[in-house]
């Protein structure tokens, strides 16, 4: 699997509006937290986040499992 490896994936964001500030996260993935002065900031920061937890998270797997033989597959959930 190299750097092209993406697939569409659907999170649940969180937004509450705390005095001034939109605070967001992901309830399904944690780390995935987010503080902006407006609700459109909130979530594109949010996106960002996103990407950049599923990028590192994939990076760092591929650096683990390196030289090991290994089976990858989808996994579908529908909850």
């Amino acid at each position: 699997m190299g750097s092209n490896y993406f697939m569409e994936n659907s999170f649940t964001a969180v937004f509450e509006k705390v005095d001034d500030w939109y605070i967001g996260y992901v309830q399904e993935l944690p780390g995935a937290n987010v503080q902006e002065k407006t609700l459109e900031e909130a979530r594109e920061s949010l996106r960002e986040a996103i990407e950049l937890i599923l990028i590192s998270n994939r990076e760092i797997t591929e650096q683990q499992l390196s030289g090991k033989i290994v089976i990858r597959e989808q996994i579908l959930i529908k909850n």
